[in-house]
């Protein structure tokens, strides 16, 4: 007579776990991927009021200021996530950003920077055409799949 199999072997038993645990820590792994993104993204929201100072020192002032006396910088604290705002020569602001809680964002630059009718930095006073968000060139440091969409070098 034959024995008719029942139930699992443990061989298939430790296959389907081992699927199971790999597409767990694939899972985690986006999550938090886009936790980051997420908190990344509210201190891109810091750029807004920094953006209209800049814009409008450039339309309406006889000379540019220094850096860091743009009138919008600020340091320590100014939201959860964000460290300090600063501001370059040219109007690049710099945001910092801390408390993320990933040291892959943690201690690093995002910066936006104003753009002429060409898409060249601002060199002189005129209006500002559009804005470039993440630009490596500009001093951000965080590597770009953290960045939102809004802010890959754009």
């Amino acid at each position: 007579m034959k024995k008719i199999q029942s139930g699992f072997t443990i061989i298939e038993i430790m296959i389907v776990t081992a699927i199971i645990g790999i597409l767990a820590v694939i899972a985690v792994r986006t999550m938090n991927g886009y936790a980051v993104r997420a908190k990344v993204s509210e201190a891109v929201n810091m750029f807004a009021s920094c953006r209209t100072v800049v814009a409008e020192v450039y339309m309406s002032a006889d000379t540019l200021p220094s850096a860091g006396t743009w009138g919008c910088e600020s340091a320590g604290n100014t939201s959860k996530f964000v460290d300090t705002i600063d501001t370059s020569d040219e109007g690049i602001i710099k945001i910092g950003l801390r408390g993320v809680g990933d040291l892959r964002v943690d201690f690093h630059t995002i910066t936006m920077a104003p753009l002429d009718a060409s898409g060249n930095l601002m060199s002189s006073l005129g209006r500002v055409s559009r804005w470039r968000c993440g630009g490596v060139g500009d001093g951000t440091d965080i590597n770009i799949e953290f960045l939102p969409g809004t802010c890959r070098g754009n």
